[in-house]
């Protein structure tokens, strides 16, 4: 039963015990097995039956095997879509597993809850029941059961846009199944990496994992898995036009339909169909199949905002407007209700991954019918949407963007240019909005841009000056991110950046301008980073306060071997003090410095705050991201999630950290990680590292940083001041490594 070959299990449970052994474990475990393997036949109803009599004969005979019937029945139900019955059966398992005692059956009934959490579309609460299966099963070395729990969080990571996790837990399920030899479960795994290759846009490595699965699940005869795995490949060959390839990929896989009917994954299957018709205008067909998908009442939502994506760009190509933006409409509001329902915050993050191209799509819509400000507004709608989220007065629903979108005054309000960047897969815009004035500008495919922005952020690194080329990454992003909007910036007036992907990691300042010589940017304007439109539009230009106090932490004590102590703490430690009074700081050091006393020094009262300390930066999990303090008992990371609890409304928090403002883009979001969390705590500003921060020009940077704000300058114009000291410095410190690394993110 296990190998799937359920007739053959059923001819085996044919035979009748002895009478002697009528009411034993044995008839109990034939009457389970029995029912198992008619479930995975979709014989419901005799499935059922035999279930029924297993439990009754348990309930009178063999009371321990009561959690295994109830375990089971919750599969069955499962299978039958009817998810309320099946996780209170899983419930009951797992009450029964803890009262006697049964590790085992408590691990299973945890991975079904999980599994049956995420069916329900609940994906963050999946994730917690899997995480506690999978501790319960590495505990015991029960590496088959682990991987399972792996697998089914990697499904929930997957399907909330998390693809770095998923595709890390997918691996590690793959594994540990060939270490278990559980080759069945190996081909959902398998899949499932070619789901997260797909849209991550690697089509080779997605293709040779689909394949891959495909001949283990027909190899194993397992109609089910070959049917995901068609549709995966049918996938990636519409990806690249290969249209005769998809189209015999979707016939297999529906032919297949008949001898294992899902109706959700045949719809899925159906949505494959309507994107191929879609694709080689056949405008009727698609029509006909999306239509129905979205009027299905048995369609899950990621299917449903599918079927409504590519219904509007199905009348969109037939010159049907109206029809297609009402569908856009729904399929934002759709798309908005499945991540106010995620509860996580840190799950409620990464959602947007899986919804972005659908943004894009919609902005390419409105564009085609020259409507460049509608088309902003809805670009501006994917901005930090869980950061504003957590900024709203209401915890439980999202606020609503401001009905009268009036870029124009926003900027007026900031006294500044806006740099409004949007990178599509195909083509990539440019909004530059003045006070008087909103300007469009076409812009190279965001993956060209990616590349050169990730290539220039090597060469920064580099011991070359960057001033000595004429034609390198500096200039090149400079003459397509900037030049176009160059006319319509005063000189030494103030630019707020909203970037964009990869232009995330990117210092705006260290872009090379050739005329009249080579210059960095820093020399032309003050440069702020701001996360959307409307958190800006919310924002106020406060001037420093006139009196205020500092919480400083720093000069910790090694926490370990990898956080040595920092050479010129010290250093920067005297800078600060000269600037605020004795009776209006209050510092942390030493063997002082540690979490708690953060969280208990009531931060929200102070105006600055200030970390010198190592910093790290997590990729896969941002909220895990810390400030490295001195260690307390085991602990020693003040983490980014801890500090997003703690409420605060800072002037400015500056973070002298390596990677503060994180590693981690996430659409829509950008960067997450502490400078993130500080300004989803209430910041209103936040200075972070974007890399490694030298130790030798940071104390530099923040005393020149506190020297302009106590005589009344803006942050932004005190940290440019103390960034161009240093660039026209005599000294080795001119390279943009040592000044470029810091950068100001404004809040709300």
């Amino acid at each position: 039963m296990r190998q799937v070959h359920y007739e053959d299990s059923l001819r085996l449970l044919d035979a009748t015990l002895p009478s002697d052994l009528a009411n034993s474990e044995m008839a109990v475990w034939q009457r389970l097995t029995r029912g198992s393997a008619l479930s995975y036949s979709a014989k419901y109803a005799p499935a059922l039956d035999a279930l029924q009599q297993a439990q009754s004969l348990a309930a009178r005979f063999q009371p321990k095997l009561l959690g295994e019937a109830l375990l089971r029945l919750g599969t069955l139900a499962m299978s039958q879509r009817d998810w309320d019955l099946a996780q209170s059966h899983f419930h009951s398992c797992l009450d029964f597993a803890r009262q006697h005692h049964d590790a085992y059956l408590e691990a299973s009934a945890l991975g079904s809850l999980g599994l049956v959490a995420a069916r329900m579309d609940h994906y963050d609460e999946s994730i917690v029941w899997n995480q506690q299966a999978m501790d319960l099963d590495k505990a015991n070395g029960w590496l088959g059961l682990a991987a399972r729990a792996e697998g089914n969080m990697g499904w929930s990571y997957y399907l909330i846009g998390d693809l770095v996790n998923a595709l890390d837990l997918y691996k590690k399920a793959d594994q540990h199944d060939i270490e278990a030899g559980v080759p069945e479960r190996r081909i959902t795994w398998l899949n499932g990496a070619g789901d997260v290759y797909y849209d991550m846009r690697d089509f080779s490595a997605a293709e040779s994992a689909s394949t891959q699965a495909l001949r283990l699940a027909d190899s194993l005869y397992d109609a089910d898995d070959a049917i995901y795995c068609l549709q995966n490949l049918a996938l990636i060959s519409l990806a690249q036009r290969q249209f005769d390839s998809a189209a015999s990929y979707v016939r297999d896989a529906l032919a297949r339909e008949a001898s294992a009917p899902d109706h959700v994954r045949e719809l899925y299957t159906r949505l494959i169909s309507a994107q191929l018709a879609a694709k080689t205008a056949d405008y009727a067909n698609a029509e006909t199949i999306f239509t129905k998908i979205k009027d299905d009442p048995g369609s899950p939502i990621y299917i449903h905002w599918e079927a409504l994506s590519g219904l509007a760009q199905t009348h969109a190509a037939q010159g049907k407007n109206v029809l297609a933006e009402r569908e856009f409409q729904d399929a934002i509001v759709t798309i908005s209700s499945a991540q106010d329902s995620i509860e996580k915050e840190e799950f409620r993050l990464s959602f947007l991954s899986i919804a972005i191209q659908f943004y894009d799509q919609y902005i390419n819509f409105l564009l085609g019918l020259h409507r460049p400000l509608d088309a902003l507004k809805v670009a501006d709608l994917s901005r930090a949407q869980t950061l504003e989220h957590g900024l709203s007065s209401s915890a439980t629903k999202r606020p609503a963007h401001v009905a009268a979108f009036n870029p124009q005054a926003i900027a007026r309000a900031q006294n500044a240019t806006l740099l409004f960047y949007w990178l599509g897969p195909e083509r990539s815009y440019l909004w530059v909005l003045t006070s008087t004035k909103i300007s469009l500008f076409p812009l190279p495919p965001g993956p060209q841009i990616d590349a050169l922005a990730l290539s220039y952020r090597e060469f920064l690194f580099g011991p070359r000056d960057l001033l000595d080329f004429t034609d390198g990454p500096g200039q090149k992003l400079y003459d397509i991110l900037v030049r176009p909007a160059r006319k319509l910036i005063r000189p030494n007036s103030s630019v707020v950046i909203l970037p964009d992907s990869k232009l995330n990691g990117l210092n705006f300042e260290t872009l090379v301008v050739n005329q009249p010589r080579p210059h960095y940017w820093i020399d032309d304007v003050t440069v702020t980073v701001g996360n959307s439109l409307v958190l800006l539009a919310r924002s106020s230009r406060m001037r420093p306060p006139k009196s205020p106090e500092l919480l400083f932490f720093g000069d910790a004590l090694p926490a370990s071997r990898e956080f040595p102590p920092l050479a010129d703490a010290k250093q920067e430690i005297e800078a600060l003090k000269a600037h605020f009074p004795e009776n209006r700081h209050r510092m942390f050091t030493g063997g002082r410095a540690i979490p708690s006393n953060y969280l208990s020094s009531n931060p929200g009262r102070y105006a600055f705050l200030h970390f010198a300390t190592h910093g790290t930066a997590s990729t896969s999990r941002p909220l895990e991201s810390a400030i490295i303090l001195s260690p307390e008992r085991d602990r020693y990371k003040l983490y980014a999630r801890d500090i997003m609890r703690q409420p605060l409304s800072a002037y400015l928090v500056s973070i002298s950290a390596c990677n503060g403002a994180g590693e981690r883009q996430l659409a829509g979001e950008g960067l997450v990680g502490l400078s993130w969390a500080f300004l989803r705590a209430g910041a209103h500003n936040v200075v972070a590292g974007l890399w490694e921060v030298s130790t030798a020009s940071a104390p530099q940077i923040m005393d020149g940083l506190y020297k302009g704000l106590t005589e009344g300058k803006s942050p932004a114009a005190s940290l440019r001041n103390a960034k161009l000291a240093l660039l026209h410095s005599k000294g080795p410190h001119q390279r943009p490594f040592y000044w470029a690394p810091f950068q100001l993110y404004s809040g709300s």
